[in-house]
């Protein structure tokens, strides 16, 4: 997942004078909520490090949306302070995570590959569905790239552990779950410490840090910064 691009996405749909895209924005944090949660459980009971480590795409994008709508009128230490719980709390997954994998890699069990697939299908449906509640609001306050660069690394997600299930159920071992779960893990955890280190540079300051998503385009750490006009 890119966080800029879901961060753009969250802002756009926060200041929109259109309430149905604020309700929308709402609908998508609850379903991304209600993924991470059902997810990581589902994960821990199949024994499957990559649905635990899939489960903190839907964690980040929960609280990108949520803080976005509950601080976007705060000040910039206000934003930088929900910046910095949101990538305390996914980092605190993500090393939940990585530790389990190295737990499983010692002495784990086979995960349950039908429950991985069933759990992967259902996420894909979640994503999917929040992409199309989204793209369905086609106007000038919602910028349609940044909605897909930040649902296009949550599919991803979905069909790499998709495809981790199909190598579990062929070779009958756990080490693609263990690959897949230490790669998206650890891709999280690189994400939350950036937030982390541009967040307090914010708090101390009091001054906006811009960050790129990669494709050039520039945006700030804080939750919800959107640009103040006149």
């Amino acid at each position: 997942m890119s966080d800029c691009s879901c961060q753009e996405t969250a802002t756009a749909c926060a200041t929109s004078n259109d309430r149905g895209l604020r309700r929308v924005l709402w609908v998508v944090m609850a379903l991304n909520a209600a993924l991470f949660v059902t997810e990581f459980s589902v994960g821990l009971w199949a024994h499957s490090s990559a649905l635990m480590a899939d489960s903190l795409d839907a964690l980040g994008d929960a609280g990108i949306y949520l803080l976005t709508l509950v601080v976007m009128a705060g000040s910039v230490r206000q934003r930088a302070g929900a910046s910095l719980l949101k990538g305390a709390l996914q980092g605190a997954f993500g090393l939940f995570v990585i530790v389990e994998v190295v737990r499983r890699a010692i002495a784990g069990e086979v995960p349950d590959a039908g429950l991985m697939t069933a759990m992967s299908l259902i996420a894909l449906t979640v994503n999917v569905t929040a992409f199309a509640l989204l793209t369905h609001f086609r106007n000038e306050d919602l910028n349609l790239r940044s909605v897909w660069l930040c649902s296009r690394n949550d599919l991803a997600n979905n069909v790499g552990v998709l495809a981790a299930a199909g190598l579990v159920a062929w070779t009958g071992t756990r080490w693609p779950d263990l690959a897949v779960g230490l790669l998206v893990a650890t891709l999280f955890l690189q994400t939350s410490i950036t937030v982390l280190r541009a967040a307090w540079r914010e708090w101390t300051t009091g001054i906006p840090t811009p960050m790129h998503d990669g494709h050039g385009h520039g945006h700030t750490a804080a939750i919800g910064n959107a640009e103040q006009k006149p």
